[in-house]
């Protein structure tokens, strides 16, 4: 059975989310949640993965310069914990040192203002993330 694959950019307000197509080729930007607490996010996720047909998770992981843990990413790892206790499907890390920069370059070009515009680049921060998941698979 063909399933898409859900990437999560993750942010303490906002959660940026991508999608794969079915042949697991093509990255979307899909959406952005905000949420008031974790049950909340986690009911959000759920139905974005009953809904969609996600077969796996892709979460970005932000480490530091030196590839080192950082405040977000324990509150990152607290959260990959939160959906393996919760959602009952598999998980893969990938590093998202420069997805927001990244984000922000493609705005640029755009011409799309990036000040008032966080939640398009949590999407498109997570697209990145889910096509760079995506290179590695192909």
């Amino acid at each position: 059975k063909l399933e898409r694959i859900l990437a999560i950019d993750y942010g303490d307000v906002r959660v940026g989310l991508a999608i794969s197509d079915l042949t697991q080729t093509i990255a979307q930007p899909f959406k952005t949640l905000l949420y008031s607490n974790s049950n909340d996010l986690l009911n959000q996720l759920d139905n974005i993965v009953k809904e969609n047909d996600i077969g796996l998770i892709v979460v970005g992981i932000p480490y530091n310069m030196k590839g080192e843990d950082t405040q977000q990413t324990s509150k990152v790892r607290k959260f990959i914990s939160l959906i393996q206790d919760n959602l009952m499907i598999e998980i893969k890390l990938i590093d998202e040192r420069l997805t927001s920069l990244e984000a922000e370059k493609i705005m640029h070009k755009m011409n799309i203002k990036t000040g008032s515009n966080k939640t398009k680049i949590d999407k498109i921060a997570a697209s990145i993330i889910l096509q760079e998941y995506l290179q590695t698979i192909s």
